[in-house]
């Protein structure tokens, strides 16, 4: 049954994915109306629903590799954009958006959800959601102005993304929370059907890329074939570098531990830091103005083949 889910959850991005492609209408109708802010709100009241206070509360005995993830999010991933920035590509956008695609935190939707999937520490998880996207606020812009330049045409609305973040994130979290722990009947009742709110977790991530798909169509149909090969095929080598320096870097730390039982080299926190600290999200680009089409292009390319990537390697 398991494996039946996660082939669900592949198959079900993959259908969405083609069905924006195919005929966006539906997709962009569902833009219209929100439905990607609400799903996304649904994915963290089912969080707070499934939080267990004993998870809660290994996830806070977990704090070295939550602090090591919270760095790779926000120093690391960063420092890689001024690399990036010097690949000669033509048209210049694509390059410039894929590198600011580098300094933007962790992903909303599918870190928590992924990292269920894996069989790792969703509370874990979902504090680095939590911190890294509030923490982003203060960082992105520092990271832009040091890697890419002030030049970039990039500005985040502060006040607009701290109130995005806490009503899409943390008062959704906290109702779920709440309503836990002060009914024995609906912890119950979630706890007897959690396979079931996983389903729904699912259901609802894959909504994000249909609608991505859909509102970004004439966006991906307007690149030429060779330039959006290569764009992709970047994208996915910088997701594998990312994959590859986290999970190298947990294993040395773990190693270098003297204690046996270091939370490094537990396997249910090792996931949740690789999965959610290789995975970087548009929430904070989408709500800057001033990006142009050609910039939005890559980081929605690679965004999605960010999201298939790793859910391949789940599924397989």
């Amino acid at each position: 049954m398991h494996l039946l889910l996660k082939c669900s959850k592949f198959e079900s991005l993959i259908g969405g994915m083609t069905l924006g492609l195919l005929d966006p209408t539906l997709g962009c109708l569902a833009h219209k109306y929100s439905l990607s802010k609400y799903s996304t709100f649904g994915i963290f009241v089912i969080s707070g629903l499934t939080l267990r206070t004993k998870e809660l509360g290994a996830a806070l005995q977990a704090w070295p590799a939550g602090l090591f993830g919270l760095g790779s999010i926000l120093l690391f991933t960063p420092f890689l954009a001024q690399f990036l920035v010097q690949i000669q590509f033509f048209p210049r956008e694509f390059i410039t958006g894929l590198a600011m695609f580098c300094c933007m935190p962790t992903t909303l939707s599918s870190g928590v959800t992924l990292t269920q999937l894996a069989g790792g520490n969703s509370a874990l998880a979902l504090a680095m959601t939590v911190i890294s996207n509030l923490l982003g606020i203060m960082f992105v812009p520092l990271s832009l102005a040091k890697y890419i330049g002030t030049g970039a045409g990039v500005s985040l609305p502060t006040k607009e993304l701290f109130r995005s973040l806490v009503n899409t994130l943390l008062v959704p979290l906290i109702l779920g929370k709440v309503a836990r722990e002060t009914s024995k009947g609906i912890a119950e009742f979630v706890d007897g059907n959690r396979q079931g709110f996983s389903v729904l977790s699912a259901v609802l991530l894959s909504l994000v890329p249909w609608i991505q798909v859909s509102r970004s169509r004439s966006l991906l149909l307007s690149v030429k074939p060779k330039a959006f090969a290569i764009i992709v095929t970047i994208g996915v080598l910088l997701h594998l570098a990312l994959l590859a320096f986290n999970a190298t870097t947990l294993q040395v730390l773990s190693c270098l531990k003297q204690k046996e039982e270091s939370v490094l080299t537990r396997k249910e926190y090792a996931r949740a830091v690789i999965l959610v600290a290789s995975q970087v999200s548009l929430h904070h680009q989408q709500q800057n103005k001033n990006l142009s089409k050609l910039q939005l292009t890559p980081l929605k390319l690679t965004e999605v083949a960010q999201n298939t990537r790793v859910r391949r390697s789940i599924h397989v």
